[in-house]
């Protein structure tokens, strides 16, 4: 049975470092489910690769057209998983990973608990930092925030940091090898 690997935590907590390492180490088995944002790309990210980006039009047509299992709005931007991709990823019978927003985790259960193929298979780890200072740290260090898009970041972190306890395994963030090694090590036990 195919597994659904959900990560999550507040931006800048190395998310998308993490299912990264991932796919380079389990790539043969895992495949990552790429969601669609209206997110502008940061540099070195591609359409289609690490997300869908779409226009703020090109989303609303396919939301009214109901392609979404799931959509929110987290930091002024629009995010959302395509029904499609999930739906055709379950079908090669290879584990899906996402880097997923701690809403979009609460959506996704609820779907997978409705849909009879994929109820059980879903499992959720949520990343915190050890402090919400490391996160803006962190943001620094990525130089890809504006300080309001920073500001607006830095409260939604705390409000997703409240809602840890809706996950199936929480790891305290600390560097980017032991993030992975323990995120690792979870996956090889409930694979």
């Amino acid at each position: 049975m195919s597994l659904i690997l959900a990560i999550s935590g507040p931006t800048a907590v190395g998310k998308t470092t993490i299912c990264n390492r991932l796919m380079t180490e389990f790539g043969e088995r895992l495949s990552r489910l790429i969601t669609a944002t209206t997110r502008t790309p940061r540099p070195n990210e591609k359409d289609g690769v690490d997300y869908f980006f779409l226009s703020e039009s090109e989303f609303n047509i396919q939301l009214s057209q109901g392609a979404f299992l799931e959509h929110e709005v987290i930091h002024g931007n629009k995010y959302g998983i395509l029904k499609q991709t999930i739906l055709n990823a379950q079908l090669d019978g290879i584990d899906i990973l996402l880097n997923i927003d701690v809403n979009g985790t609460a959506s996704l259960r609820k779907f997978c608990q409705n849909n009879h193929e994929l109820n059980g298979r879903l499992k959720t780890i949520f990343i915190k930092p050890p402090h919400i200072n490391e996160l803006r740290f962190r943001m620094n260090e990525r130089a890809s925030e504006s300080e309001e898009q920073m500001s607006i970041r830095l409260a939604n972190a705390e409000e997703e940091i409240l809602r840890e306890n809706e996950f199936d395994f929480i790891l305290e963030s600390g560097d980017r090898d032991s993030d992975y090694q323990k995120v690792k090590k979870i996956y090889l036990s409930i694979r």
